[in-house]
């Protein structure tokens, strides 16, 4: 088994291809590029070890050899010693290992990692729906897997799928990892919750929610907006309210305190309605198009408004909570009641998304205290970096914040609201919770940063007490993590890797991180022999000259260092996570576009997430910036290295807010940026989704909006512009990017637009892509695309 000693920027590789170079833009460029998949897949073994506990301290697993040959290990986890299996020595083994099949009981997407997909193939005599599972546990259809067939789905590294029956019952539960995997629906009953839980719930509910009481002597029901109780033993009815109506109504949840005499429901206001509506120029199943039409609230627009009431059921009353804590609400949630029954709380956020407070409300008097009072000068990031679990034993509340500068957890004492102490500390941030130990007082969390010899944003997992002593990081290896805990939690399988860097597969400690055992180390030998080429990790100083940013660099796999070559950046500049790839794949998205005759880059620039406070909040109000001072010092420093990048033919393209940022690109700064394609872009802020879009630009909608626009920005133009819009997105409004072209229109600006007919959010489709490709290629290359070259000869065969 060839060691693997990591890659280095334009060297070693290069000489192991010795490719000839081609003329670029070709048809033959056309043909290596979209080969790419072929070429490489199945080229990478020993990459991937799926655990098979036994029980105790052994287990077995399965590793993919070349020429389909496999290797089944037995491994003593106490020792690492690992020994080979015969054919029948383990009963009922699976044909290959692919994603271990996970308990669709709670099953949610985490921060999503690096690009890859998952296979799934349907061996059930029925068809099989796939559904994505978002961070809040709601689910997206995505398609139908006819019986005995397959799917590639593209998805990323940590986001969670569920197999669905044609009735919807769930049949099996995965996670998608940091390389393609295959996954197999069988129809067995779905697996277990497991004893220890991967993840906890981000707020624990205590307490019936609505329906009878505890006690069962009641029931809570709504009827005609107002709130009504039921005398389970005589079927008497009486309203607790007489005064609801369609604009002001009692709403779900119902929540029962434990001894049943208190009752929480919500007095809500209803959102204001706002349609948008979509024409379907050319519907499957009739000739004449069809108007869809969506509820979308945008920024600025009225949102439901929901208060708690408190109410007495003995004296069938409500207890007044007067609302000074809580004035003007975007979201109350994480309702719970103390196990005494004295206190409930809730979490309010704030409209504005600037305070975010847990507040605990008497049961006897109504009145309201703070607990947590969390206030930020800029936005405080809930939908990204949110933590709360209440240990009501000790009456503490683990809190997640980043008001240090940095995201962290704090002890908060829950009948004080004093912090006790900080939980983590330091220049690194907590990226997620993945256990919270009650009885030994500890917790389990992913972090980035927390080795600084290291890229900042690769995850390592880390085990902290509550008093904030006793740090012990999990895993070590130079590269991104995930681990798979053994069923008792004595152990972990560890495997990392990095864009340059296949996966390395651990045996270590869960109690001291200590390493057992390295289980298997990835073969790429066949994928260096296909001409494989490794993206090249960079970092440049941001616009501070302090801070690094990081990116990487996708060339050719027939780059020649003699040549010059265009240079294009793939953006995305969303505030929500970062978006670097960090773990190995055999094949990135941009390689596809760098084989046409390009270096493509991808680059986290400030006001991105995942690094410090301060880093993040150049978004605040800002999303115009898009990081792209930064960006733009980081190809100037990499080209200083290389010569072959050309910065005098530099392009840009992405979607959504990619494609807010490409243009914006073009339009604040056309002496560097010269051609851009633009993909259903979210042009104009105020024209968006609501919650995306309040979160990072503020609330009230304010003149900033305004300035940041695309559409109000749209005379500056001087570059090549391509737009695509999907007539049928339903994600960001398809008026956006036609907004933007009515401007362009006003300013006698030329440019190109495509409107994908039936299309939704993306690039269009395969023939979106394709326009893509050839759009750079006229512009940067100035060749007209695919054409013939005759008699040429591309990656050393004569065409």
């Amino acid at each position: 088994m060839p060691a693997w000693r990591g890659l280095r920027i334009g060297a070693a590789l290069v000489a192991c291809m010795a490719l000839p170079a081609a003329a670029q833009g070709t048809r033959a460029d056309y043909d290596r590029a979209a080969g790419l998949r072929a070429r490489f897949q199945g080229k990478v073994f020993r990459d991937r070890v799926t655990p098979h506990w036994l029980g105790g301290d052994r287990f077995w697993y399965r590793v993919d050899l070349p020429g389909g040959a496999s290797e089944t290990w037995l491994v003593d986890a106490r020792t690492g010693k690992k020994s080979a299996y015969t054919p029948g020595a383990v009963a009922a083994l699976p044909p290959g290992d692919g994603l271990r099949a996970r308990p669709v009981q709670g099953l949610r997407s985490r921060d999503g990692g690096a690009e890859t997909e998952i296979v799934f193939e349907n061996r059930t005599q029925g068809p099989v729906r796939l559904a994505w599972v978002d961070g809040e546990g709601t689910r997206r259809e995505y398609g139908t897997v006819p019986p005995g067939g397959t799917h590639r789905q593209h998805t990323y590294a940590g986001h969670a799928w569920l197999a669905l029956a044609a009735d919807g019952k769930a049949l099996a539960g995965f996670v998608a990892e940091g390389a393609t995997a295959k996954a197999v629906v069988t129809g067995a009953a779905p697996v277990p919750e497991p004893a220890r839980p991967e993840r906890p719930a981000r707020a624990e509910r205590r307490g019936p929610r609505g329906g009878q009481s505890p006690d069962g002597k009641w029931a809570a029901f709504r009827k005609e907006h107002n709130l009504w109780l039921r005398d389970t033993a005589t079927g008497q009815e009486r309203a607790l309210t007489t005064h609801g109506t369609a604009d002001r109504f009692l709403d779900e949840p119902l929540l029962w305190s434990p001894d049943s005499r208190k009752l929480v429901a919500r007095r809500t206001v209803p959102a204001q309605e706002h349609k948008v509506y979509l024409v379907e120029s050319s519907p499957k199943d009739q000739l004449q198009p069809k108007l869809h039409t969506l509820d979308y609230l945008k920024p600025g627009d009225r949102v439901a408004v929901s208060k708690p009431a408190l109410f007495d059921v003995a004296e069938a009353r409500e207890i007044p909570i007067a609302d000074t804590l809580f004035p003007n609400p975007w979201s109350i949630s994480q309702v719970r009641w103390q196990p005494d029954s004295r206190r409930f709380t809730f979490l309010y956020n704030q409209r504005g998304h600037q305070v975010l407070r847990v507040i605990g409300v008497d049961a006897a008097t109504g009145e309201a205290k703070p607990i947590v009072d969390e206030q930020s000068p800029t936005f405080i990031d809930y939908a990204g970096k949110s933590f709360s679990h209440y240990a009501d034993e000790t009456r503490e509340l683990l809190w997640m914040s980043e008001r240090d500068g940095w995201n962290h957890l704090y002890l908060y004492d829950t009948q004080t609201g004093r912090v006790k102490n900080p939980i983590t500390r330091g220049p690194w941030t907590v990226r997620g919770v993945d256990r919270v130990d009650e009885k030994k007082r500890q917790v389990w969390f992913r972090a980035g940063g927390v080795d600084p010899k290291q890229d900042p944003y690769y995850i390592h997992y880390c085990r902290v007490n509550f008093d904030g002593t006793g740090l012990v990081r999990l895993t070590r290896g130079d590269g991104t993590h995930t681990v798979d805990y053994s069923p008792d939690g004595r152990y972990l399988i560890d495997t990392y890797s990095r864009v340059d860097l296949p996966p390395v597969t651990e045996l270590r400690r869960a109690e001291d991180g200590e390493l057992v055992a390295e289980l298997e180390r990835a073969d790429a030998s066949a994928l260096l022999s296909a001409g494989w080429k490794a993206p090249e990790r960079f970092t440049a100083k941001a616009r501070d000259g302090k801070t690094d940013i990081y990116g990487v660099l996708f060339r050719p796999t027939n780059f020649d260092p003699r040549k010059k070559y265009p240079v294009i950046e793939d953006i995305y500049a969303g505030p929500q996570s970062a978006f670097v790839p960090k773990a190995f794949q055999p094949l990135h998205g941009p390689q596809g576009l760098a084989e046409l005759g390009f270096i493509v880059v991808k680059i986290d620039g400030m006001g991105t997430s995942h690094r410090s406070k301060a880093f993040h909040d150049v978004a605040w109000k800002n999303l115009g910036d898009a990081g792209l001072p930064d960006r733009i010092l980081w190809m100037q420093a990499a080209a200083k290295k290389d010569p072959a990048l050309d910065l005098t033919r530099v392009g840009v393209y992405g979607v959504s807010a990619g494609g807010q940022n490409s243009l914006r690109a073009l339009l604040a700064h056309p002496e560097f940026y010269k051609v851009g394609v633009s993909a259903c872009g979210c042009h104009d802020n105020r024209m968006d989704k609501i919650w995306w879009n309040e979160l990072w630009m503020g609330w009230p909608v304010g003149p900033h909006y305004d300035e940041q626009s695309n559409v109000t920005q749209a005379h500056r133009l001087q570059g090549k512009l391509l737009l695509i819009v999907g007539e049928m997105d339903t994600n960001v409004d398809p008026a956006s990017t036609m907004q933007v072209v009515n401007a362009l229109v006003k300013a006698d600006k030329d440019f190109d637009l495509l409107v994908a007919p039936g299309a939704g959010h993306g690039m269009g489709g395969a023939y979106g892509a394709r326009r893509m490709q050839d759009f750079f290629v006229r512009n940067l290359l100035g060749v007209e695309p695919r054409r013939e070259a005759a008699g040429s000869t591309v990656g050393g065969e004569s065409r």
